[in-house]
């Protein structure tokens, strides 16, 4: 009898437990929200979930809900509760799910929340991003806000563009991703980006109208031109992908040798029949490329659209050399026609000129290096 009675009260007092344990837990989480943030820049999409220690604990199986407002806490468990949130975080790019690559976690200051970040690549054509939820969906009071926020054109910072609320009413939110028209932009800032850079760089410009000196036929200047462009290509992508990238303090006095020597290149031109222009415009634009590629990382790649970053800028050189060929090349071809002997001397004075000058920047980047 006494250990009836016993066993009695003793699941009497653990029913009382339990309910009381019960009734802070549900006091201890007042707030039954989760928050989900998208930042899309290209192809890049950013995310960041903040969820409440007491629905972690429970998805992740921890007894200890309170363990997580400490750094330590959600650094020790912080592989079980990406695995839960993953299962939970359930985002669709063009109709195939989104699997994050996490990045970090953390307790939010102040608040029962841990912030977790992550990133993912989407496809080249994403077309409209779906979410489902709620985050917790076990629990019939939860709730999950969306934040949408994508690039103000090409150069603009984030701003938000969608908000949802997601609740057992209202399972999915979609958004739409105008991916053309975001690329567009990108595209047509770096090309601006490489026509500009060729026309407020005066080496490049001094280097191209220095092997246009001498004139030639259509297919020599073609050659020329198609010799530059690809060598300088070929290093704007090494030097971009982090394959080759030697020093500024390197690059930089190479290209002002570079302009010396087609000066000295074009004055001992006339003594021999043998026109060097081709392979030099080759040779030398391998390291006119290493100098794009300085300025291209200088405005800032977007993770996500590297490729098209990368390509458009290329075009924009082109587009700013081809500006300079058409514009120079007639005018110093119809000067060869009307009277060779004028057109020979100015491609004197021209060439000495060009020595001059690359023969001060080399001076200057050498004994005053930026």
């Amino acid at each position: 009898m006494r250990r009836a009675a016993r066993s009695r009260w003793g699941g009497a007092v653990a029913a009382a437990l339990a309910v009381t344990l019960g009734v802070r837990a549900a006091a201890a989480h007042d707030q039954p929200y989760s928050y989900l943030d998208l930042r899309l820049a290209g192809r890049s999409l950013e995310g960041r979930v903040m969820a409440h220690v007491v629905d972690l604990a429970r998805a992740a199986g921890l007894a200890e809900p309170d363990s997580l407002r400490r750094p330590s806490g959600v650094l020790r468990h912080a592989g079980a509760l990406e695995a839960a949130l993953e299962r939970r975080l359930f985002i669709t790019a063009g109709g195939r799910r989104v699997e994050p690559e996490w990045t970090g976690c953390r307790p939010v200051p102040g608040r029962s929340l841990v912030a977790f970040e992550w990133r993912v690549l989407l496809p080249a054509s994403p077309g409209n991003l779906r979410v489902r939820g709620p985050l917790f969906a076990e629990d019939p009071q939860h709730e999950t806000f969306v934040n949408f926020y994508r690039r103000d054109g090409a150069r603009g910072a984030l701003r938000l563009a969608a908000e949802e609320l997601l609740d057992h009413s209202r399972t999915t939110a979609e958004l739409r991703v105008d991916s053309r028209r975001e690329w567009l932009a990108l595209s047509l800032r770096f090309v601006f980006e490489g026509t500009r850079h060729i026309f407020i760089g005066p080496d490049h410009v001094l280097f191209i109208v220095g092997l246009l000196l001498l004139g030639g036929g259509l297919a020599r200047l073609l050659k020329i031109a198609t010799a530059f462009t690809l060598a300088h290509s070929v290093t704007l992508v090494l030097a971009t992908l982090q394959l080759a990238n030697p020093p500024p303090r390197i690059i930089e006095p190479a290209i002002a040798l570079s302009i010396v020597l087609v000066g000295i290149e074009n004055l001992a031109a006339a003594k021999r029949p043998r026109d060097l222009r081709v392979p030099l415009a080759f040779l030398f634009g391998l390291v006119h490329g290493f100098g794009f590629a300085s300025v291209l990382r200088d405005l800032g790649l977007p993770r996500g659209s590297l490729a098209c970053s990368l390509v458009s800028f290329n075009a924009g050189v082109e587009l700013g050399q081809a500006t300079i060929v058409c514009g120079t090349a007639p005018l110093l071809a119809l000067l060869r026609a009307r009277d060779p002997a004028l057109a020979g001397r100015v491609a004197l004075a021209g060439s000495t000129a060009v020595i001059a000058a690359g023969g001060y920047w080399l001076v200057q980047r050498v004994v005053f290096p930026a």
